[in-house]
């Protein structure tokens, strides 16, 4: 059902319990029935969001959606729409906005809904799928990103003309919150060691900041977690060599997104990374490397793996477990035999094709 809303180990394999407990208080239930707010994005995203409300239809699981849509072009204010729906249901699914580079009336939608709702801490698990060809095998990491300052902070301004200053913000309180979150994360998914991403070497007192709030939180706070720091340089060449070395990458918001689209690559591409934004009040879901899928919007021909999985994490956001395990089976199942895929992973089945397949799949369950 749709309430419309006008304006201008993978994460998907977690225990059942998924992130609840992240996050206080959690989405209400209404007559045994949640409404989710929906966010199809730009690109193609409303045909991979339409991918997962034709799944949830079919398993006529207890969801109703309240649909936003702008796109990332629109002004800053278009984003009210999307901030008031989110307080109202505390939970989200959204696509990507788009943020052109050569838009300079305003900033990103993206950093201005995590700034007003204090999104702060967005997760990306990396993890190879059975049958998807990928150059180095058993690829398993999860980057957490602090979603709300650092490079991406939108302070910028021209002081004199042909001079631009841009600030990078980076506190201790929010380095310690997204470091705490990180080693709450490793603790509660068995993981053994979480490593602070930072160019300290350069920017000795923001990084400098960042890397000694994360060791500090970890050393004292999580003695059974091993902590350790690495250069984001060094941790771009190491994520390529030899990514079986990391484990929980904790980071800034701009060097997140470069080693995501990295992880993205080991895996097989953006189309397999399910993803979660984890805040104070509210939880959105997403897919976990930022590709708008602009060059393929209509098309239908993109993989809606990563916001089926991200789709997955919301159901057991809401305790929703048995149902989002029957999800996440039917997706591994059907990439995993290669017959019905789409074209990024090898094969050449439309969006809808392969939607349809799963659906298949979950009937026969």
């Amino acid at each position: 059902m749709f309430k419309t809303v006008l304006a201008k180990r993978g994460l998907a394999t977690v225990p059942a319990t998924g992130f609840r407990g992240f996050l206080n208080p959690l989405p209400k239930e209404y007559g045994g029935r949640y409404t989710v707010t929906l966010i199809p994005g730009d690109g193609v995203g409303k045909e991979v969001t339409d991918s997962v409300v034709s799944i949830f239809n079919a398993e006529n699981l207890p969801i109703d959606w309240e649909r936003v849509d702008i796109s990332g072009l629109d002004h800053e204010e278009g984003v009210e729409a999307a901030v008031n729906s989110l307080k109202r249901n505390k939970i989200g699914l959204k696509g990507i906005w788009h943020t052109s580079a050569g838009q300079s009336d305003h900033g990103s939608l993206n950093v201005a809904l995590r700034k007003q709702l204090d999104i702060y801490a967005n997760v990306a698990h990396f993890k190879t799928l059975p049958g998807v060809k990928t150059r180095i095998p058993d690829v398993d990491l999860v980057i957490i990103r602090e979603n709300t300052e650092g490079e991406y902070s939108g302070l910028e301004h021209e002081s004199v003309p042909g001079v631009v200053e841009s600030l990078k913000i980076i506190t201790k309180e929010k380095s310690e919150r997204i470091a705490r979150f990180a080693f709450d994360f490793a603790k509660r998914f068995d993981r053994k060691l979480v490593t602070a991403v930072h160019k300290a070497n350069i920017m000795k007192l923001g990084d400098g900041l960042f890397r000694n709030s994360v060791t500090s939180i970890g050393e004292t706070e999580y003695p059974d977690i091993k902590v350790s720091s690495i250069i984001v340089d060094n941790a771009s060449m190491q994520s390529v060599a030899k990514p079986h070395q990391f484990d929980v990458l904790v980071t800034p918001s701009m060097y997140g997104t470069i080693l995501g689209n990295i992880g993205a690559a080991l895996i097989g591409g953006p189309g397999l990374v399910p993803g979660a934004n984890y805040g104070t009040e509210c939880a959105v879901f997403e897919p976990g490397s930022r590709h708008v899928g602009l060059d393929i919007k209509g098309q239908n021909v993109a993989n809606p793996t990563a916001m089926i999985l991200s789709s997955t994490l919301l159901l057991k956001h809401l305790g929703l477990n048995n149902e989002a395990k029957k999800i996440e089976d039917a997706v591994y199942k059907t990439i995993a035999e290669g017959k019905v895929t789409t074209r990024d992973i090898g094969g050449s089945a439309s969006t809808t094709e392969f939607t349809n397949e799963i659906i298949k799949k979950l009937a026969s369950a």
